[in-house]
């Protein structure tokens, strides 16, 4: 089978390419140089030519502070693109895997983990064009699969992770807040769930919006600490602070933990806590380093 994957040089489309390695089908890892998904002629020709039968869409508009100056781009990428991505592959009879986000929630105060079913209420223009992409693929008619995730990172590109491992080996003090909590995801967890489901043809039948983030909750001051002390940057002071110290044109949400029961349930999978799959990835970090 032929499976094409969007956004292929980004943390997940990386960490696919790792995952499925050693696959029985045939992947085509794609990024903006060998598609523009805006493109909906280049998408379906594509498609059509290649005869994919599921696509893996990884591409995404994700600076959450440039959105805001940017929201038309954001609005092409995260929704128009996606309904594009959507249509062929209902055009081909296939079927559709795109990842979502955390973003689609906040505006409300939650302080238990958010349900795939609960309602979007995105504080930004990231988040809200990330719901209108979920709601063209609804719109569509495609067999899908929505996988919203959260706070990822990986030993790719830019990231939480390789930013605090740099900023905690040179500065000898760090505020960061505590006042925004989530769960951490390793891209490699994500992209081992996503090909297992692949790999296993369970998502035949089981079409719908997913949660997958790792296990646990923390902050971002919380996550910081960890990944100083994993890395053995102790000289670094990382202090508390409180979100409005930092202005932005965004207003980030202050819970957005996801409740992962359905995938668990669905795929009879379990997920790895979040500081056991944080020591994977800066023990990779360092080591390449050292």
């Amino acid at each position: 089978m032929n499976i094409l994957v969007t956004g292929a040089n980004g943390q997940l489309g990386q960490c696919l390419r790792n995952a499925a390695a050693h696959s029985r089908d045939h992947y085509i890892f794609t990024d903006v140089a060998e598609l523009d998904i805006t493109d909906a002629a280049a998408v379906a020709a594509m498609v059509k030519d290649k005869d994919v039968k599921i696509i893996i869409n990884c591409a995404a508009y994700t600076n959450v502070d440039r959105a805001e100056d940017d929201a038309d781009f954001a609005e092409l990428l995260n929704s128009t693109a996606v309904r594009n991505l959507a249509d062929a592959a209902k055009a081909a009879d296939g079927t559709l895997i795109h990842i979502s986000t955390d973003y689609v929630f906040g505006r409300e105060p939650y302080n238990v983990p958010c349900r795939e079913d609960q309602k979007g209420t995105p504080t930004g223009v990231y988040g809200l064009t990330k719901l209108h992409g979920e709601q063209q693929i609804a719109a569509s008619g495609v067999r899908a699969l929505i996988f919203r995730t959260a706070w990822l990172y990986s030993e790719y590109g830019k990231n939480f992770v390789k930013t605090m491992l740099t900023l905690t080996a040179t500065k000898p003090e760090l505020n960061v807040v505590f006042d925004q909590c989530g769960t951490p995801t390793y891209a490699q967890d994500l992209a081992d769930a996503i090909y297992a489901i692949v790999e296993g043809r369970s998502y035949e039948g089981n079409e719908g919006v997913y949660h997958y983030s790792n296990e646990g909750v923390c902050s971002w001051y919380d996550f910081t600490k960890a990944i100083a002390e994993m890395a053995g940057n102790t000289a670094c002071d990382v202090q508390p602070c409180h979100s409005d110290e930092f202005p932005s044109k965004v207003v980030r949400p202050s819970y957005s933990v996801l409740d992962k029961t359905k995938y668990k349930t669905t795929f009879g999978a379990k997920v790895p806590y979040w500081t056991d799959s944080l020591k994977k990835c800066v023990k990779n970090l360092t080591d390449n380093e050292a």
